[in-house]
């Protein structure tokens, strides 16, 4: 039972802030699998993944980014996006995948932290 509320609540905080912010849920969930629900990058990064299918395949977010404004979305850009993200998530995977668990973990705590202070420097 409590993996069902963790998995709603990580779920629906990670929808929330993709909505907000265009951020992959990934930011919410993988650290969330590992913290509260004990596990491992490697499963908390294939959950995280398998999450999102659905939703992105549907497009709900997108739609109303649509009904805002056709300017908000550059189709052009999204379909080079789309490609580079379909080869890039298959090499990603499979790179992470051959790594140790808590190098990975690492890697991750280091990319985050880089994001954020970069973004907080360029706010200003």
């Amino acid at each position: 039972m409590k993996q069902w509320i963790v998995c709603l609540l990580v779920g629906g905080g990670a929808g929330a802030l993709s909505g907000m912010f265009g951020i992959g849920g990934g930011i919410l969930v993988v650290p969330a699998l590992v913290a509260f629900l004990g596990y491992s990058q490697h499963k908390a990064q294939g959950t995280a993944l398998a999450m999102m299918l659905i939703p992105i395949g549907v497009a709900l977010s997108v739609a109303n980014y649509w009904r805002e404004g056709k300017e908000n979305i550059q189709i052009l850009s999204a379909l080079i996006l789309l490609t580079g993200f379909v080869v890039g998530s298959q090499l990603g995977s499979g790179f992470s995948l051959s790594l140790d668990p808590k190098v990975v973990q690492r890697s991750f705590s280091v990319f985050l932290v880089a994001v954020a202070v970069y973004m907080w420097i360029k706010a200003g």
